[in-house]
């Protein structure tokens, strides 16, 4: 199954409530992706905060194009009862 994000709330530090198109909600600490260059504004909590979905690619992103992929987010996380 191809699991795309229909909405993302950041909470607790480097931390994502994910709404996925099954209608489940989950929970992903993100910091074990933030390796390598193209990660590095990630750290910063306030540039953290800034996440949101793109709709056309299912996935949450932050400014200069920095994404990560839904299946991974998924696979990484566990579930939430919001």
């Amino acid at each position: 199954m191809m699991h795309e994000i229909r909405s993302t709330q950041p909470v607790e530090p480097f931390h994502l409530v994910l709404e996925f198109n099954s209608g489940e909600y989950r929970i992903v600490d993100i910091r074990p992706f933030l390796k390598g260059p193209v990660f590095e504004p990630l750290k910063n909590e306030r540039f953290f905060k800034q996440v949101k979905v793109d709709r056309d690619a299912g996935t949450v992103v932050w400014p200069g194009d920095i994404d990560l992929d839904p299946d991974v987010l998924y696979e990484n996380s566990k579930p939430y009862l919001p």
